[in-house]
């Protein structure tokens, strides 16, 4: 059973994503805030893409390691590590998505998503 709200730290979980996001040189970090949203499972969309699958595969490993290391996080669910053009990691109260840049243009899950408020970070 899935219970929301697993940790007590979701923002330093998603401070920690966003960064390494960032420091992988991830495209275009978006981080979406689910939590008013009434159908919405999670608290926070973060989403990102990079240029090859090797990338793609990369950032999520990064992303693995740091919550695990950092804040002693591991992640609930991962899938996607099979072909890298869209792997999800779900952390719970964040669920992370790493896109292979015509897949992201392809799902525009933003737009989906459009009443949850978005923070774009600097690349």
């Amino acid at each position: 059973m899935r219970i929301r709200h697993a940790n007590d730290n979701t923002e330093e979980v998603l401070k920690t994503i966003v960064e390494t996001m960032l420091d992988s040189k991830a495209k275009e970090v978006t981080s979406l805030d689910m939590r008013d949203l009434h159908s919405a499972v999670t608290d926070y969309f973060v989403i990102c893409h990079a240029q090859s699958k090797t990338q793609v595969n990369a950032i999520a490993e990064k992303i693995i390691d740091n919550v695990r290391n950092k804040l002693h996080v591991h992640v609930y669910h991962e899938e996607g590590f099979e072909n890298s053009e869209w792997i999800l990691l779900d952390y719970i109260d964040i669920v992370v998505h790493i896109f292979l840049e015509p897949k992201r243009n392809f799902y525009q899950i933003e737009e989906l998503w459009a009443d949850a408020e978005k923070h774009i970070y600097e690349d």
